[in-house]
């Protein structure tokens, strides 16, 4: 088994590189965000089907744990576990899950409602518990409150979520109607 890989990346392909690692080249499926001829170290996962292997890898252990921890919830499998993580970011996602945001995670390509329900269901306490620290203000709250008040004016969910959540940690106790002038002021501003 393949545990980390080092190496140059040679080619970069529809969601897979080619890391050069001395003279061989391996295929490495990845949603990480990688440049070409750069100098790259993936934490790897090998997934072993009848009919293919196939390495996934991650910039982060973090990333490869919630990795495996998603392809353990029935009906996900790697090309999903995928998705996901390369459409929200790591410390989004297990926010999502720990506050049951459905919306967030229903975000990523071929997932819908249904899976993202199941998804917070059956991970829920793992991501809240030991294997991952957030902090109570993070893991209820103002937080999906916020989330729908700046829904509700228009702004898409993926769009504010890694701001809100960065707001309600920075403002502990405060309610909605504290953090969405915040959270608009935030946003005029990164324009």
């Amino acid at each position: 088994m393949i545990g980390k890989l080092q190496g140059t990346i040679d080619y970069i392909g529809d969601g897979f590189v080619i890391i050069m690692a001395g003279p061989v080249g391996y295929k490495v499926f990845t949603p990480e965000y990688l440049t070409p001829k750069s100098t790259v170290s993936l934490w790897i996962e090998t997934v072993v089907r009848e009919d293919s292997i196939r390495l996934f890898g991650f910039t982060t252990m973090a990333a490869q744990n919630l990795f495996n921890m998603l392809t353990g919830v029935s009906g996900v499998g790697p090309k999903v576990a995928m998705a996901i993580l390369g459409t929200i970011k790591t410390d989004t996602l297990m926010s999502a899950i720990a506050t049951g945001d459905a919306k967030t995670i229903a975000t990523a390509p071929g997932v819908g409602k249904k899976v993202a329900e199941k998804i917070i269901v059956e991970l829920k306490n793992k991501v809240g518990g030991g294997a991952f620290d957030f902090g109570a203000d993070m893991a209820g709250g103002a937080l999906p409150d916020l989330l729908a008040a700046l829904e509700a004016l228009g702004y898409r969910r993926m769009d504010v979520v890694d701001m809100a959540q960065k707001l309600v940690a920075d403002n502990p106790g405060a309610d909605v109607a504290k953090l969405v002038p915040m959270a608009l002021k935030n946003i005029s501003g990164n324009k």
